[in-house]
């Protein structure tokens, strides 16, 4: 009985696991690749491929082997140190649609209406 409670908890600590390596997977893949370069961290393409094997290592592995351990290490910086970098760079938006500033806000700053 408290082997299977075991198993229970450690397949819902894969799936999170999962579930932070995709999701920093995608926030590294909708960033800009200029914003890595500003920000000082390596390039986009080293962390897509990073955080891909991360992802791709938590699938496959057991969450007690090595492998898995590294990849959430990696995803961990990713989150704790790159992302934060990368967003002050590029504006904090990352495509996301968030809306920033007034609705009278032109291509060039604010409108103020011909004054």
């Amino acid at each position: 009985m408290l082997m299977l409670g075991f198993a229970g908890f450690m397949g819902l600590l894969k799936i999170v696991l999962m579930a932070l390596a995709a999701f920093a997977l995608i926030d590294a893949a909708v960033r800009r690749e200029d914003a890595f370069r500003a920000a000082d961290k390596q390039n986009k393409v080293f962390w897509l491929i990073i955080l891909g094997i991360a992802l791709v290592v938590s699938f496959l592995f057991s969450i007690l082997s090595i492998l898995p351990i590294a990849g959430l290490v990696a995803t961990i910086v990713y989150l704790v140190d790159v992302r934060p970098a990368v967003r002050q760079v590029s504006g904090g938006g990352g495509g996301w649609g968030r809306r920033r500033g007034s609705s009278s806000d032109g291509p060039y700053g604010p409108y103020n209406g011909g004054r």
